[in-house]
């Protein structure tokens, strides 16, 4: 009797910790989930007025759709379709519609107790990118303690950004 009870409790411990690992998951709860994301364009272009002390690309770009999410673990997924430069000027018109940038690299930015005015940034490695702008970047990144209002960025391999999480 006293082995079927402990084995029982055994059994409901085992059972009860599954269930909770399922629930919170390996990939931890959802930070930021997003449909939407903003091509760097009018006074964000370039150097003048950084976000979060990231200048933007050089040059006006546009996009058709972007998705992703980040976790509180830091798993990042971000995909991008169409990120392109710009169909107008000043973009020169051979580039118009076209991305000249052989790979994306992601960017997170948490405000911080440390960093609370610009924040504490964290870059991906690089992924390819397409000529028509496609490119999935799927990493996990280390998140600061305490990562507040993060921000995501689709940026250059140098760290210019041409698309960030926002309406």
């Amino acid at each position: 009797m006293r082995r079927t009870i402990a084995l029982a409790l055994g059994l409901a411990v085992v059972i009860g910790a599954g269930v909770q690992a399922s629930a919170t998951g390996s990939e931890g709860k959802d930070v930021l989930e997003w449909d939407v994301m903003n091509a760097v364009t009018g006074p964000f272009v370039g150097g003048s007025h950084p976000v979060r002390g990231l200048a933007g690309g050089g040059l006006p770009w546009e996009l058709d759709r972007a998705r992703g999410d980040l976790t509180s673990t830091g798993r990042l997924d971000v995909r991008v379709d169409g990120l392109v430069l710009a169909r107008r000027a000043p973009v020169p018109a051979a580039l118009q519609g076209t991305n000249p940038v052989p790979q994306f690299r992601a960017a997170v930015s948490c405000l911080t107790a440390a960093a609370p005015e610009q924040g504490e940034t964290i870059l991906t490695a690089p992924v390819p990118a397409s000529p028509s702008g496609d490119a999935r970047i799927r990493t996990t990144v280390a998140l600061p303690d305490g990562c507040v209002a993060p921000v995501v960025f689709v940026t250059s391999p140098t760290g210019a950004w041409f698309a960030v999480t926002g309406m």
